[in-house]
C-alpha cells in the first residue's frame, strides 16, 4: 500500500551525529544493568520569557529498588543545568507562574498525599501550597497567577478520617487504628468497575476545584457522577474548558467525551455548564486561542471504532457551534494541540509512519507543514508565548533529550544520557518495508546483531508490539539493543492494527485478531530469512500486552519458533469478560459473549493449544487489571497438562507496566536465559532464581 503525503511539507529534518568524546575507552556492548543507567527526560516547560525550560528526569534506582523523579532547569541558550528538587523524593509536573518568578510542582514530600508545592525560581526551599485529604492529580495556573485549577478525586472516608486525625495532631493513634481494622469490602454498582493501577472503581469521581493562593481557599466548580479532566484556562481567566463524559444515562456505556466550559467563579459546583462539542466520539485535549474565541481539540469521528479510529485535530467556537476538522486528509493520530502566539496556526504532534513529528496547520485550515520532521520521535513539546519551541525528542540511537527550534534548526539543550551513550556500542535500527501474504506493504524496524557479519545467518527474535493500535517508533529502546548485543537479529514489525498508517490500516484487524496481523508479523520473519540475515532454524518470538497475545496467536498457528515468551497475554478471551477493564471494547467489537460465542472462540488461541509445541514462558503482574495474569495462568496450565515445556512467572505487586527495578532486571535476565537455552542450546540454566518480592 503506497501512502501519499502530498499535504505535508517537510520543513526540518533532525540528524543527530554521535558526539565526540576525547580519550574515551573503547565502546562496549550494552548490558542489562545499563537499563538502570538510562535517565528519562520528559515534560519540557518553557518559561514565559523563553529563556529557561524546566523538565523532569526519572531514574530507576536498582540499589534502592524504586523510581525517582527530579525537576531540573536549563537555559535555552545552553549552559549549566540546575537541579531544582533534591534526591530522595519524587517531584514532577513543574509549571511556571505567568510572571515567570515561581515554579509550582507536584510532590508527596513527607507524610500525606501528593500536593502542589511552590518554588522561587531564584532558589530557596519549596513551600507547600495545598493541603487536601486526597492527592492532587493535576493543576494549572490561572492567567493572572492568583489561582490554580486542581483536579481532585472525591475523598474516601478513610482519607477524610485520616485528615481529621492529622488536624487533631493524633496521627499516631490514627495509624494504630488503621492497622487494627480489617479492610472494608468493595461495594460495586458501576458498569465500568475496574481499572489497572486503580483497582475496583466506586462512585468517587474527579472534579475541578479552584484554589486561591492568597486566601488559601478551595472551591469546587464541577460535580456529579462524572470524571472531569484536562482543565484549560481561558485567556481572560473567567472560564475553564475541560474534558468529560457526561453521556446519559450512563457514561460508562459510551466512548463519548466532550469539551465543556464552566465559569471559574461559579458557586453552584458546575450546575450550569456550556457544552462546546457534541461529537458522539471522543473529544479531548482542549486548547484556547489567544483571543479566547476558539478551542482546538482532538476528536475521533467514528465512536464505534474507539481506539481504531483516527484522532483528528478540530477547532470549534468557544461558545459552542459547528466544528471544523483540520486533518481529515492527513488521516494520522494527532495529539497535543497548541495555538501559536498570534492565533494564526495550531501546532500538534502527528503519529506517522513509525515516527512522531511536530506539525502546524492554519487555524482556518489548509496546508500542513512540519517544523520538526524526519525519522525521529517527538514525545512532547512546549510552545512559548514568544513563538519559541522546545521539544522532547528521541531517535533510534539516542534516548529523549530536549532541543530548541530556531530558524528551522534544532539545537540540543540537555545531554543527560551523553556520558552513558558514549560508552556504548550500538546497532542501528533499520526502517524497512516488506510485502505481506496478500500483497499489503508493511513496515518495521530491524536490528542486526552488534557484531553482524554479512552472509552469516543469526538467531532471530520476532517482537510483536502492544496495543494493538500502537506502533514501534524511531526511538531508542534498550531491549532490542540488549538482544542484538547477545547476537540476535531483532524484528519490530508494525502490522495491520498499528497506528501511523491510516484508519483503514488500523481497523483491518477489527474482530479478526491474529489473522492479518499474524500474516504481517510472519512476513517480516520471511523477509529477514530471504535477506540471508535470519537463521530459519533458530527463530524465537515474544511480546508484552497485545504483543503477548500476538505471541499466543503465533505459536498456536505455527511451530516454526524454537522458543516463545508471552508477557501479559491472554488466550481465552471469554474468561476475561468482566475480569479485566475492557468489557465495553469486547461488546463493541466482538458482541456479547453469550450471543456471539462462535466469534469469541474463533479468536481465542486457547482452543488451539493442542497445536502448540513451542517451549513458552508466561509472565505477568499479579495485580494487572489491564491484561490479568489469568491469561498466562490458563495457557501455562494447558501446556503443562499437555506435557509441553513451559514455565509461569508471576511478579508480586506489579500492574500492567512494571515499576519495580528488581523485577524489571529479573524479567530481562529471564528473556536472555529462555531464548539462550531453547534457541541456542546454551548450557546456561533457563530458570534463574525466583524474582524477589517487592520490598525485599
Amino acid at each position: 500500500m503506497k501512502l501519499s503525503f502530498r499535504l505535508c511539507v517537510l520543513s526540518t529534518v533532525l540528524v543527530l551525529a554521535p558526539l565526540a568524546f576525547a580519550q574515551q575507552p573503547a565502546p562496549r556492548a550494552i548490558t542489562i544493568d545499563d537499563y538502570f543507567q538510562i535517565r528519562e527526560v520528559r515534560d519540557p516547560q518553557l518559561s514565559p520569557d523563553a529563556k529557561w525550560v524546566t523538565y523532569t528526569v526519572k531514574s530507576a534506582l536498582l540499589k534502592d529498588d524504586k523510581n525517582e523523579e527530579r525537576i531540573w532547569m536549563a537555559s535555552t541558550s545552553g549552559g549549566a543545568l540546575l537541579a531544582l528538587t533534591a534526591e530522595g523524593v519524587s517531584s514532577s509536573h513543574a509549571r511556571w507562574s505567568p510572571d515567570g518568578k515561581f515554579i509550582a510542582f507536584l510532590s508527596a514530600r513527607g507524610e500525606g498525599q501528593t500536593q502542589v508545592w511552590l518554588l522561587n525560581r531564584l532558589g530557596g526551599e519549596a513551600a507547600r501550597l495545598t493541603d487536601t485529604p486526597q492527592d492532587v492529580e493535576d493543576f494549572a495556573w490561572s492567567p493572572d497567577g492568583r489561582q490554580f485549577v486542581l483536579i481532585l478525586r472525591d475523598a474516601s472516608p478513610e482519607e477524610l478520617a485520616e485528615a481529621k486525625e492529622k488536624s487533631l495532631k493524633n496521627s499516631a493513634t490514627a495509624e494504630k487504628e488503621k492497622k487494627s481494622k480489617a479492610q472494608k469490602p468493595w461495594v460495586i454498582d458501576r458498569l465500568q468497575f475496574k481499572l489497572d493501577e486503580v483497582g475496583y472503581l466506586d462512585r468517587r469521581r474527579t472534579h475541578l476545584y479552584v484554589f486561591d493562593l492568597a486566601a488559601k481557599s478551595l472551591a469546587q466548580i464541577t460535580s456529579g457522577d462524572y470524571d472531569d479532566s484536562e482543565p484549560a484556562w481561558s485567556p481572560d481567566g473567567k472560564s475553564l474548558a475541560f474534558t468529560s463524559n457526561r453521556s446519559k444515562p450512563d457514561p460508562d456505556a459510551t466512548y463519548n467525551t466532550d469539551i465543556w466550559a464552566v465559569a471559574a467563579n461559579n458557586t453552584d459546583k458546575g450546575a450550569h455548564l456550556a457544552q462546546v462539542t457534541t461529537n458522539p466520539g471522543a473529544d479531548s485535549s482542549p486548547a484556547w486561542s489567544p483571543d479566547g474565541k476558539w478551542i482546538a481539540y482532538v476528536t475521533q469521528l467514528d465512536s464505534h471504532l474507539f481506539d481504531y479510529a483516527t484522532k483528528h485535530l478540530a477547532i470549534a467556537p468557544a461558545i459552542g457551534g459547528e466544528a471544523k476538522i483540520l486533518t481529515l486528509a492527513l488521516d494520522r493520530m494527532v495529539t497535543a494541540p497548541r495555538f501559536s502566539p498570534d492565533g494564526k496556526f495550531i501546532y500538534f504532534i502527528a503519529d506517522d509512519d513509525g515516527t512522531q513529528n511536530v506539525c502546524r496547520v492554519p487555524a482556518t485550515g489548509g496546508e500542513i507543514t512540519r517544523p520538526i520532521a524526519g525519522r525521529l520521535m517527538v514525545n512532547d513539546y512546549s510552545l512559548g508565548k514568544t513563538g519559541d519551541l522546545v521539544a522532547q525528542i528521541a531517535t533510534i540511537d539516542r534516548p529523549d533529550e530536549l532541543y530548541t527550534l530556531a530558524d528551522g534548526k534544532l539545537a540540543p539543550i540537555t545531554h543527560t544520557n551523553d556520558a552513558l551513550m558514549s560508552q556504548l556500542r550500538l546497532t542501528h535500527g533499520e526502517y524497512i518495508h516488506f510485502k505481506s501474504k496478500d500483497g499489503t506493504t508493511v513496515s518495521g524496524y530491524l536490528y542486526r546483531p552488534l557484531d553482524y557479519v554479512p552472509g552469516k545467518k543469526y538467531a532471530t527474535i520476532l517482537r510483536p508490539h502492544g496495543g494493538p493500535v500502537w506502533a514501534y517508533y524511531a526511538e531508542f529502546d534498550h531491549l532490542p539493543q540488549l538482544l542484538a548485543a547477545n547476537a540476535y537479529v531483532v524484528l519490530f514489525p508494525n502490522p495491520r492494527g498499528s497506528s501511523g498508517y491510516s484508519q483503514d490500516f488500523a481497523k483491518a484487524i477489527w474482530a479478526d485478531w491474529g489473522n492479518k496481523d499474524y500474516q504481517d508479523d510472519m512476513a517480516m520473519v520471511d523477509y529477514a530469512i530471504d535477506q540471508g540475515i535470519a537463521d530459519p532454524a533458530k527463530l524465537a518470538v515474544g511480546g508484552w500486552s497485545y504483543g503477548g497475545i500476538s505471541t499466543d496467536f503465533i505459536i498456536a498457528q505455527t511451530n516454526r519458533f524454537k522458543a516463545a515468551i508471552s508477557g501479559a497475554g491472554s488466550g481465552l478471551f471469554i474468561s476475561y469478560y468482566g475480569h479485566d477493564q475492557y468489557q465495553r471494547d469486547y461488546e463493541t467489537e466482538l458482541g456479547n459473549p453469550w450471543e456471539n460465542k462462535a466469534v469469541w472462540e474463533r479468536l481465542s488461541p486457547f482452543y488451539r493449544v493442542n497445536n502448540i509445541t513451542t517451549p513458552t514462558l508466561f509472565m505477568g503482574g499479579d495485580i494487572d487489571w489491564n491484561v490479568p495474569i489469568l491469561g498466562g495462568e490458563q495457557m501455562y496450565q494447558a501446556l503443562k497438562s499437555l506435557g509441553r515445556p513451559t514455565e509461569l512467572v508471576v511478579y508480586p505487586g506489579e500492574y500492567h507496566e512494571f515499576k519495580t527495578p528488581s523485577h524489571i532486571k529479573d524479567r530481562l535476565e529471564r528473556y536472555l536465559a529462555w531464548y539462550g537455552h531453547y534457541v541456542n542450546g546454551d548450557s546456561t540454566p533457563a530458570h534463574p532464581q525466583p524474582p524477589p518480592k517487592s520490598g525485599e
